[in-house]
């Protein structure tokens, strides 16, 4: 009886819905653990806002790395790629003469859809290691972004910062300070940014013929090849995609820090990786979904907030218990993905 019920478990959920599910429960638990033993600025709405604000570049750059990590590849650029179109950005909008906002976001743009043309050639044309091929382009973003301007500053430009200014206060979840003013909760143009994108390839993922291609590639390239799936354009648009996105977040990144530096976004890919990982998406591809991403970056920022406000601010503790968060969720979907191939033999 008890081997029946756990078939029937299994078999309900695929591999992507389950390990979602785990995330967006754990996330839960987390937080509610840590609004109900840190309380503080846990308890207030616009703790969790703040996380959405700081973290709106790193959802959009890692719901591209899931996507590449779904179809079987990975991407270590985007971080590079991001500091490049912030360091661009900033430069063309402080030092040229009548610069303007659309040509900036353009230019953003622009460097994301070149470098995932180059690199999605590299990879699914002439069959390079998505690894290798990324790693080059992350150290020739990094190198370009200090050629562009050695040192950091940060924008005057008006225009560029009033909309980094633009606040959209979020309704009746505001709180009261020490003084009894209400203060309203609020979110950066950039949440509303990456949330839009995050529906977008959620949908893209769940119900187009793109979508099911990235899970089939990922999952078995010569099954896919013989259901007349086109594996190169499949991996081609996956790094195009990916590198479009770090385009997009590196401008929003931009729209959140306001200046330009080579040291911006140091680390954002290995970030994005975890986040994905902790979503739900497996190394080994074919297994993944946006939404279960998007906890994962939120999952990662409390768990930072949470040593934080524990007093322990030291770099090396934060970066502990990410690896010990990581390691945990990677023998979490072990184990399930394990019980459930038992489930379903038995």
């Amino acid at each position: 009886m008890k081997e029946k019920n756990k078939v029937s478990i299994f078999n309900k959920m695929n591999d992507t819905s389950l390990l979602l599910t785990i995330t967006i429960v754990i996330f839960f638990l987390m937080y509610i653990g840590a609004v109900l033993f840190q309380g503080g600025g846990f308890s207030k709405p616009q703790m969790f806002f703040n996380i959405l604000n700081a973290n709106a570049a790193l959802i959009i750059t890692a719901c591209g790395m899931s996507i590449v990590m779904i179809s079987g590849g990975i991407d270590i650029s985007v971080g590079g790629v991001v500091a490049l179109v912030s360091m661009c950005c900033a430069v063309y909008l402080d030092k040229t003469d009548s610069p303007s906002l659309l040509v900036s976001v353009l230019i953003a743009i622009g460097i994301g859809v070149a470098y995932g043309l180059v690199q999605g050639f590299l990879v699914a044309v002439l069959d390079i290691q998505p690894f290798i091929v990324s790693l080059a382009g992350m150290f020739f973003a990094r190198g370009m972004t200090t050629i562009v301007n050695t040192a950091p500053f940060n924008v005057e430009n008006q225009a560029f910062m009033a909309l980094k200014d633009t606040r959209v206060n979020v309704p009746f979840l505001g709180s009261y300070n020490k003084k009894g003013i209400y203060v309203p909760a609020y979110i950066e143009i950039g949440v509303i940014v990456a949330l839009v994108l995050v529906i977008l390839l959620f949908v893209v993922l769940r119900w187009t013929k793109l979508g099911r291609s990235f899970y089939a590639v990922g999952g078995n390239k010569q099954s896919a090849l013989m259901m007349g799936i086109n594996v190169r354009r499949t991996k081609f648009l996956s790094h195009l995609i990916c590198s479009t996105l770090a385009g997009i977040g590196g401008y929003v990144y931009f729209l959140h820090v306001g200046s330009g530096s080579a040291s911006h976004a140091m680390g954002m890919e290995m970030n994005a990786i975890a986040s994905s990982i902790i979503g739900g998406t497996l190394l080994t591809g074919g297994v993944g979904n946006i939404i279960g991403t998007f906890f994962g970056v939120l999952s990662l920022s409390t768990i930072q907030n949470i040593v934080a406000s524990a007093g322990l601010d030291e770099a090396w503790w934060t970066g502990i218990t990410i690896a010990a968060m990581l390691c945990i969720f990677l023998l979490i979907q072990s184990v399930v993905m394990a019980q459930k191939k038992k489930a379903i033999k038995a």
